[in-house]
């Protein structure tokens, strides 16, 4: 058993997530291989949720007991993880400080004006756009803000990118793996894959720890969406290490128990290829499940290639997890213009 209970949790989501059949997905991709959606996506009543509210149920009770008075984190101009930091802020009564950098090479007339910003500054967020471009490390910005707020006054706490970093970024998914083991045996189901997108790191780890206890980990297939996939499978690693000794899994992962996919970031962080695209779509008008340019769509396509090069063995049960960060696509409001 696993030791997640002796962590500390802050409700910030509805609970257990739904897992839903997707049979015209299924169809359209041949019916060899049963697909299935965990809809993380729809977690919770907090600005659209996604994966990073998961996280920061374990981040919270740290940040209260610390005294701070305000929640500073960092992504780029469409991210889905500063969004729910600001929204987390707004719920348990914190300011809240952003930093937004210039993660992706795209252009849109509108795209730091709608979607993930527009809702992050909704919410009282002082978001900040510097013109750094991506990485997944420790940022100077991030920190130059964590000084700001001291040296106004203020009392700050700081989360990294995606809270992946923090030193209990990985718990939030460690439970997705444990809530996943229940739902199989309400649904009398074993999924033989679990697919998700892969960045920051801590969503994976995280799901690769939990699924570690029964000897699955190697069956979470990380589609890589950052196009910096050394970088990432280091984090990863030392996410999976940190997060395995808190839980007390009782031995070390193995390297091949990390899997990361790096054929789908192309042709960059947070741009889509025409095939990013076409899964896109295909997710949207097969399902009416919406996936974004920068996560969701690029592990759709992922799953959809893997399907259709017969990576799994037919008769196989994949479990898409459905991180969430749709807002995002408004942001690429010509690429979709005409749908």
């Amino acid at each position: 058993m696993l030791r997640l209970d002796k962590f500390e949790r802050y409700p910030l989501t509805f609970g257990p997530t739904p897992i839903e059949h997707l049979p015209r997905l299924t169809a359209a991709l041949g019916g060899k291989v049963q697909i299935y959606a965990k809809r993380d996506d729809c977690n919770s009543g907090l600005a659209m949720g996604g994966n990073k509210l998961r996280k920061l149920e374990y981040i919270v009770p740290d940040a209260i007991a610390s005294n701070a008075d305000t929640l500073v984190s960092i992504g780029g101009v469409q991210s889905n993880h500063t969004r729910m930091v600001a929204a987390t802020a707004a719920k348990i009564g914190m300011k809240c400080v952003v930093v937004q950098e210039s993660w992706v090479p795209h252009e849109d007339a509108v795209y730091d004006r709608v979607g993930n910003i527009l809702l992050t500054r909704l919410m009282g967020a002082d978001s900040r756009i510097v013109p750094d471009g991506f990485d997944i490390g420790i940022r100077k910005s991030w920190e130059e803000a964590i000084q700001s707020v001291k040296d106004a006054g203020g009392k700050p706490y700081g989360i990294p990118a995606g809270a992946s970093v923090h030193k209990y970024g990985g718990l939030g998914y460690v439970g997705f793996a444990e809530e996943v083991r229940a739902q199989e045996k309400q649904m009398g189901v074993i999924f033989d894959y679990v697919i998700v997108c892969v960045v920051t790191g801590s969503t994976q780890g995280g799901m690769i720890v939990g699924f570690a206890a029964d000897n699955r980990a190697d069956r979470v297939i990380g589609i890589d969406a950052s196009g910096t996939p050394a970088q990432t499978r280091a984090q990863v690693r030392e996410i999976v290490d940190n997060t395995a000794e808190l839980v007390e899994l009782g031995r070390k992962v193995r390297d091949d128990e990390i899997v990361i996919l790096e054929d789908y970031a192309y042709p960059a962080y947070g741009v889509p290829s025409a095939e990013t695209n076409d899964a896109i779509r295909l997710a949207a008008r097969t399902e009416a499940m919406i996936t974004d340019p920068v996560y969701e769509g690029k592990s759709m396509q992922g799953m959809i290639d893997l399907v259709r090069k017969d990576y799994f063995p037919a008769g196989s049960k994949v479990l898409y997890a459905h991180l969430g960060g749709a807002p995002a696509i408004n942001g690429y409001s010509y690429t979709y213009r005409n749908g």
